[in-house]
């Protein structure tokens, strides 16, 4: 879903509470980030960039990053017990090298209607995009009460995580009108299933 509840092009979700865990999300049920078209979809609808930023400079590299990003960054946010690991402590490396790199520069412009707009001082680069995403994970990673917060969708064979900000902390699944609505549904068969016998 997109950051307004409409359906997003090429089937991307904005729905786990952080923008690293929605590019989490980008690999499951199938890969969405095989083109640049879906990837600056993806950037935009994140909010990493202000609607309207022209991405048309992306080239066939982007995508390839924001995958190995994505790779890592789900190495530390699945995996935090395996700290000592060769595979942990390469991801930690490549998320904090990535989150180095300087992140595009905002400024304000007056809108048309009135009010100011975010806008982009320069088209902005692969790294310093990156550097967004991995920035946002090292806040995630750092801070534990956010970190105690993300959860494992209890539906089945969905792999997503997202952040449990629910009062009471019982949200079960990563998105109630995806995996709940198919439990939902799962749990009315069940029972209705013995009636019809």
């Amino acid at each position: 879903m997109a950051l307004d509840g409409a359906p997003s092009p090429y089937g991307l979700r904005f729905d786990a509470g952080r923008v690293c865990l929605d590019l989490l999300a980008t690999a499951h049920p199938v890969e969405r980030l095989d083109g640049t078209a879906p990837l600056c979809a993806w950037i935009t609808g994140a909010g990493i960039v202000p609607a309207g930023t022209a991405l048309d400079h992306a080239d066939a590299s982007w995508p390839a990053g924001f995958r190995e990003l994505r790779g890592h960054i789900g190495t530390l946010v699945r995996e935090p017990q395996a700290g000592g690991t060769a595979s942990y402590g390469r991801a930690l490396r490549r998320v904090n090298e990535a989150a180095a790199t300087a992140v595009p520069v905002l400024r304000a412009v007056p809108g048309k209607e009135g009010g100011l707009l975010r806008e982009l001082t320069a088209p902005p680069g692969r790294a310093a995009l990156l550097a967004v995403v991995a920035r946002d994970a090292v806040e995630l990673l750092t801070d534990p009460v956010a970190r105690a917060a993300v959860r494992e969708c209890e539906g089945d064979h969905c792999p997503l995580v997202y952040l449990d900000t629910s009062r009471g902390r019982r949200r079960r699944w990563c998105s109630s009108q995806v995996c709940g609505n198919r439990e939902r549904v799962a749990r009315h068969r069940r029972r209705s299933a013995p009636a019809r016998s």
